[in-house]
């Protein structure tokens, strides 16, 4: 099987950064693809970037020229950087991985349950 484990996230105030990290461990596949979605209650869950085995990555509107999603292969270790927060960014962030789908394919099915492995997810609090 397949663990996703978040860390980063916490407060900040508009116009900060954040960094959030997901390392995977368990069972790994050559064509992984890992991005993340968040999660407000009440609202419906959004997909936020994704990255593929070969590098290419993929952005919500909400994202681009402000969010920029990263890994590290030797470690398993993903990364989403977030700059210039706004107090909508204000959410539970999640870490998911699956195989054989690209970037630009996984961005409108990373939020899915059926998608793949899922993150217990980092609270991210913008002010």
């Amino acid at each position: 099987d397949v663990q996703l484990v978040e860390s980063g996230g916490g407060s900040v105030q508009a116009g900060g950064s954040l960094r959030h990290s997901c390392e995977a461990s368990g069972r790994t596949y050559m064509k992984w693809c890992m991005g993340w979605f968040r999660q407000v209650p009440g609202k419906e869950r959004e997909g936020i970037a994704t990255i593929d085995w070969s590098g290419n990555t993929n952005y919500a509107d909400s994202a681009k020229g402000r969010f920029t999603i990263s890994k590290d292969s030797a470690k398993n270790i993903l990364y989403l950087q977030m700059d210039h927060l706004e107090p909508e960014d204000t959410a539970l962030y999640r870490c998911a991985a699956s195989w054989d789908v690209t970037a630009a394919a996984a961005l409108g099915r990373i939020a899915d349950p059926a998608f793949g492995y899922w993150g217990e997810g980092t609270q991210v609090t913008v002010s």
